[in-house]
């Protein structure tokens, strides 16, 4: 049995999209492949999430799955979110699933419509070839720059030896005995006269004399691929880019499928990321924090000046214009948060004891260590 959306993310059913959002990045980076090199179990994770996440982060897809379960996306789930070349999920399934397909024989709609299934053209047995999905790992800096990679996986190509004929050089198909080339043969059931796909042809209407030896007459054999993938600037964990036509390759000279890079954001060493706002934490000297200063602060574009008021609190949150990353849609750049905590010293020499005493002697600290404005309001409690 499937597990549920919901408790492989981590969250409510009620979840908003931004917490949906935020459970699957943080599920992606921990159990990310790259992450966990020949971790079989946590690549199997990662699939799962990722397919969760795929489901519900589209809300008419979410709807339905909210309605019917796994049900609402046939029995191989919402779209495999494998590794690379895993291949995509059609969510029309649904329709065999609950009116009697996926048994071999074709749903109800196959039967009155005509046969075949949404992805080919019937006679002549030309389909479409499978998108696939490629799930790639990019670090913060070329989030905000933009990068281009080079990628490698696995998929089936069009086969050389017989140009996705199937048939063997030299060799010739013939009429379909079957269903004499009209690619479908017609059942009686009850009352009804149906039609349906040639079970002998697979709807294409033409037998192969000799089978090509390469492919074994599919047209298709399986190499591994490279391609060039130009990430532009502002993406984010779970954004998609599409690739035309590389993909699967098509069945009896279909076109070929497409190719969705899914990008994952490694996780920052100093900076966490919200949308195109940047979160950074760095402690200071409360010295500093006493009596004000400037320090310099990590951008993602180089260093910055800050400027620290004198009687900064711990805790205190200063705000870098345009410090952030570019938004995906263009025009405006995030701002850069900077939340500063105060250091206390944890060992201290005698001279400096000594000289922090008088300074608390000079400041009361001594008589009232706590300070006044809490000490007023829980007053109370020490009569």
């Amino acid at each position: 049995m499937k597990e549920d959306y919901y408790e492989l993310l981590g969250v409510s059913r009620q979840a908003s999209q931004d917490e949906l959002k935020k459970a699957y990045r943080k599920m992606a980076v921990k159990f990310h492949p790259d992450k966990n090199p020949g971790n079989k179990e946590a690549e199997e994770k990662f699939k799962k999430v990722s397919e969760a996440y795929e489901v519900l982060k589209d809300d008419q897809k979410r709807a339905a799955y909210d309605r019917y379960g796994h049900a609402a996306f046939g029995a191989g789930g919402a779209g495999g979110a494998g590794g690379a070349g895993g291949p995509f999920h059609d969510p029309f399934d649904i329709f065999s699933e609950v009116f009697g397909g996926g048994g071999g024989g074709g749903s109800i709609f196959e039967e009155f419509f005509g046969g075949g299934t949404r992805g080919g053209s019937g006679r002549g047995g030309a389909q479409r070839g499978s998108d696939l999905r490629y799930d790639l790992e990019i670090e913060l800096e070329e989030a905000a720059k933009g990068v281009e990679k080079e990628i490698s996986f696995r998929k089936p190509v069009q086969c050389a030896r017989c140009n996705g004929s199937g048939a063997e050089p030299g060799s010739g198909v013939v009429t379909c005995p079957t269903c004499g080339g009209t690619g479908q043969v017609t059942a009686s059931k009850g009352f009804f006269s149906v039609r349906q796909t040639c079970s002998t042809c697979n709807g294409t209407g033409q037998k192969i004399e000799k089978v090509c030896t390469t492919c074994g007459g599919e047209g298709r054999v399986n190499e591994t691929t490279k391609i060039k993938v130009k990430v532009p600037p502002g993406v984010d964990t779970g954004s998609k880019l599409r690739s035309a036509n590389n993909g699967e390759a098509g069945i009896g000279g279909g076109p070929s499928g497409d190719l969705y890079i899914v990008i994952h954001i490694a996780d920052h060493d100093i900076f966490e990321r919200q949308d195109e706002n940047l979160f950074c934490q760095i402690p200071i000297k409360f010295t500093l924090a006493s009596l004000g200063g400037t320090i310099e602060v990590p951008t993602l574009t180089g260093k910055a000046s800050l400027k620290i008021p004198a009687g900064t609190q711990s805790g205190t949150t200063f705000r870098l214009k345009g410090k952030g990353l570019p938004s995906l849609r263009g025009g405006y750049y995030g701002d850069q948060m900077i939340r500063v905590d105060i250091e206390v010293p944890t060992s201290l020499s005698s001279e400096q004891r000594q000289k922090l005493e008088e300074f608390a002697l000079a400041c009361g600290d001594a008589d009232e260590p706590v300070g006044k404005t809490f000490f007023d309001k829980a007053k109370k409690f020490f009569d």
